[in-house]
């Protein structure tokens, strides 16, 4: 059996990866090449395809993770097998992370070893009607819809517009903002630099990524932006969002804006998971998702 290479994550590894994913039914806003190109670095994310599989693996304090491998149904098991022996190679144990339902379903017909699958709440992506959050109709939307209203009597002469290359150096001033802020409320926490970065490089190459994104303005002033892309046949991701606290509404605002801008004509959006923090929890939720995408985590039994 043919040992894998696994190679750095690269900007021009992207026509690779959207070959594998666009050949399948993804739900789950991990399997899309934005997502590990924006955390390729925090990750030290390495990829490898061999016999028609695509294999992602992360390096984390000091321990080894894996994605599900991505390919025809007949070579997943071949792949899981590969991939148990190339943890061995590296003295770790195994462990897979981000699992969609149906290669937990794969683990457990696999025969040659027993697998220990938990749910990973926490990563769970949150899934919504597009049209819900267009409309914002009815009373489960009413606080959202009252928000809305009340940006818009605030900030009559604000304005959507779609993200240029004109309008990108803007929405780099607003990030700026925004991470100098939370920087200074959580000093400690590296994921906000990382994610900081990340968004910098995804404007560096915005068109190469094929990316929507929308912003509102207000007095020429980015006040907030949002990019994603296309996840399947019926469904878009939400990559970031991003807003000024302080305008009342602005995030409902581009929430709405964006969805019957750029995507009216999906029947779901994904807005990713919530990582487990209480307050985005709460937001997520409070859009009334009417779906999850379960995740799940193996290791061998």
């Amino acid at each position: 059996m043919d040992k894998i290479n696994f190679k750095k994550l690269e900007c021009k590894d992207k026509e690779v990866f959207d070959e594998f994913y666009g050949a399948r039914y993804c739900e789950s806003a991990q399997y899309t090449f934005t997502n590990l190109f924006m955390w390729r670095e925090m990750l030290n994310l390495h990829w490898a395809t061999e016999d028609g599989v695509l294999y992602v693996i992360a390096h984390w304090q000091g321990k080894i993770a894996a994605w599900q491998p991505i390919g025809a149904q007949e070579n997943l098991q071949d792949a899981i097998t590969k991939m148990i022996r190339f943890f061995d190679e590296q003295k770790q144990e195994v462990f897979f992370v981000g699992l969609e339902k149906s290669f937990a379903d794969e683990l457990t017909r696999y025969p040659h070893a027993k697998f220990d699958i938990t749910v990973d709440r926490n990563n769970f992506d949150y899934v919504y009607l597009s049209q819900d959050l267009i409309n914002l109709s009815g009373r489960k939307f009413h606080g959202k819809k009252n928000h809305l209203n009340a940006f818009r009597k605030e900030y009559p002469d604000a304005v959507y517009l779609p993200i240029t290359e004109e309008i990108i150096p803007k929405c780099r001033d607003e990030l700026n903002l925004w991470y100098t802020t939370h920087k200074r409320d959580n000093p400690d926490d590296p994921f906000i630099g990382y994610e900081q970065a990340a968004i910098h490089e995804i404007f560096d190459h915005f068109d190469a990524f094929k990316l929507k994104g929308g912003a509102i303005l207000i007095d020429d002033k980015v006040v907030a932006f949002t990019f994603g892309e296309r996840l399947n046949s019926d469904t878009a991701v939400i990559h970031v969002e991003k807003a000024d606290p302080d305008v009342r509404g602005i995030y409902v605002a581009i929430n709405q804006s964006f969805v019957a801008h750029e995507w009216s004509e999906m029947t779901y959006i994904n807005r990713e998971e919530d990582m487990g923090i209480d307050g985005l929890r709460q937001a997520k939720e409070s859009y009334r998702p009417v779906k999850l995408i379960e995740k799940f985590n193996a290791t061998l039994a």
